[in-house]
């Protein structure tokens, strides 16, 4: 099945997740691109990192000509429907970039993720952005024997690179189970480096800000491809001697991107607003973000308006990447879903779930997620973020401008940047392989909980998204 790009209108964009739902003003189309273009940066995508690129770039240069190119309207994508995560995770371990780029570079990315989360919320809080940004950390939990294996491993793995207490600290029982209020909770371990935030708001928020730095933002206008100097939309040519792409889970609609980025979808549901009682037992007082340590990703945060924002992949990868207005709900995972939170917490059993959605995020052939600027051509590019974009988003913001600006800085230094992956597999080839990952992630959740045990299924799964 091709790409569904048909969008929805006006008011209809509030059935994009609960984050559309609730935004407060009325939803409105930006004009299209007029025609033919000069400028001096065109940035392709209208998401988080077009738009701190964009908020970066205008703030250090504000004579530069900026244009935002965005298919559809501000934070139609990934942007506007994620679990709301502002975190220090990135999607490579540290141990694996200090393998991979060097001694060090490792500890250079995660305290670079950690000063991120703080920049987040500097700009909101100077901006003036309401979008309910609470930084209570993120707690994850170990409700198995396998889990709670794990979850002592990554502690001690933690400390041998040098991560303490104050940035990863190691739960008992009835710690864990202080801060989450759900079942069978056997420890966990706590961070302080994530906020909890309303994705929609923050995006849209944003939009608002570069265009009072002077930044053009052009919605309804369909790029088609990149090159050198240039790119083609449906609206016409625009010219640039720098262009970013920053289209992440739709990078496959451009022209010669087919195999750039995998769209693979996450699926989130929201309970209606819960009652205090519900919360005395539930916890997330600071509205702390949970997890747990499962390998099929779950995600959760209470909302600002008492609800159960939760989320979790297993959405089967479609063929030939396709992405369709139909695959943001399906049945049986967000039923999957539901179970889950009722297993989590069983008082939820009779609440009423008024919100499911979904979208695809983007992942490299091997799960690094990289920025970078070809000097030849004045290509630049960010993405591949692995669900983990609402925070890198803001650091390749920052990096991007310091690129396009030719500033040799700590962050133009960092390890993803100027990282190159491999392309994707043709058809069938990738449809077997990702959707023979999830399952197998499904698999070694299940293998675990009968045998208490890490189990064939962990190894192997482990190896795969190592690398």
């Amino acid at each position: 099945m091709e790409a569904d790009l048909t969008s929805p209108s006006g008011e209809g964009y509030r059935r994009l997740s609960l984050w559309w739902d609730g935004l407060p003003e009325q939803i409105s189309l930006r004009a299209p691109q007029p025609g033919d273009l000069d400028v001096d940066v065109a940035v392709v995508g209208g998401g988080f990192t077009g738009l701190w690129t964009a908020f970066y770039l205008s703030e250090a240069d504000p004579t530069l000509r900026i244009a935002v190119l965005e298919r559809d309207v501000v934070g139609f994508g990934a942007s506007g429907r994620n679990g709301g995560w502002c975190s220090a995770l990135f999607a490579v371990s540290e141990e694996r970039l200090n393998r991979v780029t060097g001694p060090g570079t490792g500890a250079a990315m995660r305290r670079a993720m950690e000063e991120t989360v703080r920049e987040v919320g500097r700009v909101v809080a100077a901006q003036r952005i309401e979008c309910g940004f609470a930084p209570g950390g993120t707690v994850s939990m170990a409700r198995t024997p396998a889990q709670w294996q794990r979850t002592r491993d990554e502690v001690t793995a933690a400390r041998a690179l040098g991560i303490g207490e104050d940035d990863l600290r190691l739960l008992s029982a009835e710690e864990a189970s202080a801060m989450v209020g759900a079942t069978h909770v056997l420890g966990g371990t706590y961070t302080p480096h994530c906020a909890a935030v309303d994705p929609a708001r923050l995006v849209r928020g944003l939009a608002e800000v570069v265009e009072r730095q002077g930044v053009t933002v052009y919605e309804q206008t369909e790029v088609r491809a990149i090159h050198p100097g240039s790119v083609e939309t449906s609206r016409g040519t625009v010219k640039a001697p720098t262009v970013v792409r920053a289209t992440e889970g739709y990078t496959r609609t451009l022209l010669g991107e087919e195999r750039t980025l995998v769209p693979v979808y996450s699926l989130m549901i929201a309970t209606e607003p819960l009652p205090d009682v519900f919360w005395a037992e539930a916890g997330l007082a600071r509205r702390e973000t949970f997890a747990d340590h499962r390998h099929m990703i779950i995600y959760g945060q209470r909302t600002v308006d008492g609800r159960m924002a939760f989320g979790g992949r297993g959405a089967p990868y479609h063929f030939g990447s396709a992405i369709h207005a139909a695959f943001d709900r399906d049945g049986d995972v967000h039923e999957s879903l539901r179970q889950t939170l009722i297993e989590l917490f069983p008082t939820l059993a009779d609440a009423r779930i008024t919100h499911r959605w979904g979208g695809p995020l983007g992942i490299a052939r091997d799960w690094f997620p990289s920025v970078g600027l070809d000097r030849n051509t004045g290509v630049a590019w960010a993405g591949g973020y692995v669900g983990d974009g609402a925070s890198t988003t803001n650091l390749a913001g920052r990096t991007l401008s310091d690129l396009v600006l030719g500033r040799d800085t700590e962050l133009t230094r960092l390890p993803w940047v100027g990282h190159r992956s491999k392309r994707w597999e043709p058809e069938p080839l990738r449809y077997m392989g990702i959707n023979a990952g999830l399952r197998l992630a499904g698999s070694a959740d299940r293998a675990e909980e009968r045998s208490g045990r890490p189990t064939w299924h962990s190894q192997v799964l482990e190896r795969l998204v190592g690398g």
